[in-house]
């Protein structure tokens, strides 16, 4: 009897330890779950989900899940949970986007499917950097054409002149020459579609379609759009050179896949192209010209390589961009500072971080606008620094290290060159036939949006005006590059 106690007590502790070390293994990260049922932390994640994740960070730690609309998210913000995002095969990118993806676009999740690596391919095949030599050209001509819309000198809301260039300037290179309307009225119209489409995206993505009534109507409006003009982009003809146009590669795809015709990847494509590519046009120019010595040094440069403004109408090659530098890391620097509030993958399985296990069916989140701001990655993260671009590896198109706004791993965002080359060249040809200057300060960014570029909140305006250089100026720019800003040799 004296030697019963003390084997079951062995025994139990050695239960109770197994159970421990059972406990440890599948302890979960600490989940903030608010008190109503269902819709959890919701209120106040929606409330402003940027400042929502760096005070969970702070009070939990490099890892946390928040519980909000009957979803689990949670968010790795440290080397380890950030390695397991990008490289763990337990997590997938697909599983992650197919309901929004259905919301928005109404593209049901099996189509989803079926086509989204055959087009992801064709899309990194057409947009890859052998191939932007292709779209340099036509991007010349079209930003032209809306320039000279602009008069000879005017006052506008910077957000509605990057509109007024880059949305005709995308569709009609991406779609067909001549699609977007010409008409006012109809400009205005697809203006007033796309803007309400794009603001009420997050939201779409998220709730139900009956809930948002001017969004549904928008989607609608565009939806109806491709459908009318899908005939007229399958039978499209270069007058150039006969090439294809993005789109019809990818209806091409999806003809010999389901036999339909989906003007449903068109609004897709819509989106993809102008949302974020125009958000971040709007803040380059705005850091930008809020930065005397930068807007000054980026002036002379273009000078030294075009010579005098108005002489002929430029055209500008993937060689006079390699001897513009600065501008590309002003993109980037800008893409840094107003980066997505997060992007997304699907945990298949169980997956350790840390000390924590990740359950499967969470959704795990990275928040590249965060991660950019961690000092450690980026010293001095709130400051507009294009020179700590210099340090990438531009010329072989790899970007700093934990630089995610494109996303990254094997669906990094396709239309990352293209977007670069479109802001470029708009940034250049804008500077080369006008003087600029912002006539507010630049608007504070929006704390409200996970998904896509960080909008502004409120107007900035610019004003422009038609520049009168003489060649010897232009000359004087060459050697005052050197002396202005010295990182940029």
């Amino acid at each position: 009897m004296e030697l019963i106690f003390p084997t079951v007590i062995i025994i139990l502790g050695c239960v109770a330890l197994l159970l421990l070390l059972q406990w440890k293994n599948l302890r979960e990260p600490p989940c903030i779950r608010g008190w109503i049922p269902w819709i959890g932390a919701g209120f106040e994640f929606g409330k402003a989900p940027l400042e929502f994740i760096e005070k969970a960070r702070i009070k939990y730690g490099p890892i946390f899940t928040v519980f909000a609309m009957g979803t689990r998210m949670t968010f790795v913000t440290e080397e380890e949970g950030i390695n397991v995002f990008l490289k763990s095969k337990e997590v997938n990118f697909e599983l992650a986007v197919q309901n929004p993806i259905y919301r928005t676009a109404s593209i049901p999740k099996n189509i989803f499917f079926a086509l989204h690596e055959k087009l992801y391919i064709v899309m990194k095949g057409k947009l890859g950097t052998f191939n932007l030599c292709q779209f340099a050209g036509q991007l010349t001509e079209e930003l032209h054409e809306q320039l000279e819309n602009l008069g000879t000198h005017g006052t506008i809301d910077l957000n509605n002149l990057v509109r007024h260039l880059l949305y005709p300037v995308s569709v009609n290179m991406l779609f067909k020459k001549g699609l977007f309307p010409t008409n006012k009225k109809k400009i205005m119209e697809f203006h007033q579609y796309f803007r309400a489409y794009d603001e009420g995206f997050e939201h779409g993505s998220q709730v139900p379609e009956c809930l948002l009534r001017n969004w549904s109507k928008s989607k609608r409006w565009l939806l109806a759009f491709f459908e009318k003009n899908i005939p007229d982009i399958k039978t499209y003809k270069s007058e150039k050179d006969n090439s294809m146009t993005l789109m019809q590669d990818l209806l091409n795809v999806i003809e010999t896949e389901t036999n339909e015709e989906s003007p449903n990847y068109g609004l897709l494509l819509l989106w993809a192209s102008l949302s974020n590519a125009v958000t971040i046009a709007f803040w380059t120019l705005g850091f930008v010209l809020s930065h005397p010595n930068i807007h000054r040094t980026i002036m002379e440069g273009i000078s030294s390589v075009f010579g005098t403004a108005g002489k002929d109408k430029i055209k500008v090659s993937e060689d006079d961009l390699k001897k513009l530098p600065l501008i590309r890391w002003c993109i980037l620097e800008t893409t840094r500072l107003r980066a997505p509030g997060a992007i997304t993958r699907k945990v298949l399985k169980p997956v350790k971080i840390l000390n924590y296990t990740v359950p499967s069916g969470d959704l795990l989140m990275l928040s590249p606008f965060w991660l950019h701001r961690n000092p450690k990655y980026f010293p001095e993260p709130e400051s507009f620094k294009p020179e700590r671009w210099k340090k990438a590896n531009l010329e072989k198109h790899v970007f700093l290290d934990s630089f995610m706004a494109f996303g990254s791993g094997k669906y990094q965002c396709p239309g990352r060159w293209l977007a670069l080359l479109e802001i470029e060249t708009c940034i250049i040809l804008l500077f080369y036939y006008y003087d600029c200057r912002l006539l507010d300060p630049l608007p504070k960014q929006s704390s409200l949006h996970l998904v896509g570029v960080q909008q502004p909140e409120g107007q900035c305006r610019i004003e422009y005006k038609q520049r009168k250089m003489t060649s010897s100026g232009a000359e004087e720019g060459k050697g005052l590059l050197k002396e202005r800003l010295p990182f940029i040799h």
